[in-house]
């Protein structure tokens, strides 16, 4: 059973600067010559992209529901085998959700390091602080971090608030030299913050000489028994549009097409690149297709070349941003509508609110397959659902699947760990 310095960075709740911080102390490791591996709690593509910049390693999802108990077990044990330290960022607050971070911090005992924007705070940090250390039983309190802090005066209130038990270990100032930018889904991705790797080498100086850098203690991780999985891939080509147009795309997601035989083929739309000539199925990933809908509009390589790739009847599956792409029309925030692929039949309207958000599951005959949506358009279409996604949580109708000629289509983003015999009939056009 491998053992490795753990640390899972938290905060009250969103806003609070967990991102900044998790990728600070990533840089800061890399840059003294540890190899750093990153996870996310909970279905995010946005923070894994700067954490991935910041350590050096892709960033894999942790979520005691869609990833599964067993699969955090592995991915925990192999990073612990391979790295000398682990940094895992939680998703919103410390207690918030089922499954929330606590509970992840439960289940494998890891040290917890909560994060406490506070700007326009003096002794309610101490409480905030307390209470997030007592509200379950049993959480290892690793220690606090104040962000965004105004001044030394300032820290030394705010590290004069907590109890006993609860130590400091440092501060990040209030700095928008090291901030990350946002849009509608979250944050910036990594490739079009121009200069992140300054932002992010900038953050890691803030935390010079305090003691946030010290190594957190040893976490022994217990890996479950491995099932190899059936080669039923093998030979098989799965081209991947991959750009900063499609680019929500799991890593473990990759490593499951991967372990089954498939080859993977990437190509750019964006860029106006056509599907591998040679390609036995297509896979368009959700992204931002709306920021880039003027030039994926002209781009008539690709367009021509996916037109062609379905004519022939080859399999394709798109999730979300590359669902839009395949309908006739796309509407963004300003109003103005852009022509896409047309090969399936309907429109897709951006709106500034927040249309779905949540954790999924999809039962078909092959097994369940979890997920999560995660949208601010919304899409009408002729078409009958195929299928019907349910909440996790809700007892409530979630995402539709649609199915027109050999097109899998969905607003939900698929962890296909969860089943990779669905996953196997897909990329092979058979039912579901």
């Amino acid at each position: 059973m491998p053992d490795c310095p753990a640390l899972l960075i938290t905060a009250p709740g969103s806003g609070h600067g967990k991102t900044t911080v998790t990728a600070a102390l990533a840089r800061w490791h890399r840059r003294a010559g540890r190899r750093v591996q990153v996870f996310k709690t909970g279905p995010d593509y946005l923070d894994p992209m700067v954490l991935e910049r910041a350590s050096g390693r892709a960033v894999y999802s942790l979520d005691l529901w869609m990833t599964g108990a067993k699969e955090c077990a592995r991915l925990l044990a192999r990073a612990a085998a391979e790295v000398d330290l682990i940094l895992i960022e939680g998703v919103m607050g410390l207690h918030d959700g089922t499954p929330s971070s606590a509970d992840l911090a439960l289940h494998f005992d890891l040290p917890v390091l909560p994060v406490i924007q506070a700007k326009g705070m003096a002794q309610t940090f101490g409480a905030l602080a307390l209470g997030l250390a007592r509200y379950r039983e049993g959480l290892r309190m690793h220690g606090v971090l104040a962000n965004r802090v105004g001044s030394v005066t300032h820290a030394a209130m705010l590290r004069e608030s907590l109890p006993d038990g609860i130590p400091w270990l440092g501060q990040l100032p209030a700095d928008t030299g090291f901030e990350l930018a946002e849009r509608h889904l979250g944050l910036r991705q990594a490739g079009e913050i121009e200069d992140l790797d300054a932002r992010l080498d900038r953050a890691a100086d803030a935390l010079d000489g305090q003691a946030i850098t010290r190594l957190p203690p040893a976490t022994t991780f217990s890996a479950p028994p491995a099932n190899p999985l059936p080669h039923d891939l093998a030979g098989h080509r799965i081209a991947i549009a991959r750009d900063t147009a499609f680019a929500f795309i799991y890593p473990a997601n990759l490593d499951l097409l991967r372990a089954l035989g498939a080859e993977l083929l990437f190509f750019s739309p964006l860029a106006d690149e056509s599907v591998p000539a040679d390609a036995d199925a297509l896979y368009l990933p959700g992204g931002y297709p709306e920021l880039h809908a003027t030039v994926l509009a002209t781009n008539n390589c690709s367009a021509t070349s996916i037109r062609a790739f379905v004519a022939s009847g080859k399999p394709v599956l798109a999730e979300c941003g590359g669902m839009l792409y395949l309908l006739e029309e796309l509407q963004d925030l300003q109003g103005r509508h852009h022509p896409m692929l047309g090969l399936l039949p309907g429109k897709a309207v951006m709106q500034n609110r927040l249309a779905a958000l949540g954790l999924q599951q999809l039962d078909t005959a092959l097994g369940p397959l979890r997920g999560h949506c995660f949208h601010y358009s919304r899409i009408s279409t002729p078409l009958p659902p195929w299928c019907q996604a349910r909440h996790a949580s809700r007892n409530r109708d979630g995402e539709a699947v649609y199915r027109h000629g050999a097109i899998t289509a969905s607003y939900m983003h698929g962890y296909w760990p969860s089943n990779p015999q669905l996953m196997t009939a897909i990329f092979h056009g058979r039912a579901f």
